[in-house]
């Protein structure tokens, strides 16, 4: 019974910084990635980032490279996504998912688990 909660979203302005978090809570063995994806209003479901288990392996959307940063910390149980230089087409539900494999999560394929979403706004 796993499950994820995502945190950390918030309104604010051009060239911002948030930082995400998605809590795990309950049996994780199963899973071997984290990813976290967005929906803007009107827009289908994007991938953002993946990371490994161990977080030896991570992946980026090529139109968030170079400005956010996926990590993890296991004592925690929590998956971090910090967002720097933001933009306004950043604004979207982001939300975490679990993966049974790391290449299926930057695939984009066999999401689990899904946490409830935070709002991330960027507007001036």
């Amino acid at each position: 019974q796993l499950q994820l909660v995502e945190s950390g979203g918030g309104l604010v302005q051009p060239g911002g910084s948030l930082r995400l978090s998605c809590a795990a809570s309950g049996f994780t063995l199963d899973y071997d990635a984290i990813g976290w994806f967005r929906q803007a209003p009107g827009k289908e479901r994007e991938g953002v980032s993946c990371i490994s288990s161990s977080g030896g392996s991570t992946n980026y959307a090529d139109s968030v490279k170079g400005r956010f940063t996926i990590s993890r910390d296991n004592a925690k149980n929590t998956v971090y996504l910090q967002m720097n230089s933001l933009k306004p087409e950043d604004t979207a539900v982001y939300y975490c998912a679990a993966h049974l494999s790391f290449r299926l999560c930057v695939e984009g394929r066999g999401g689990d688990h899904w946490g409830q979403g935070t709002q991330v706004t960027v507007s001036s």
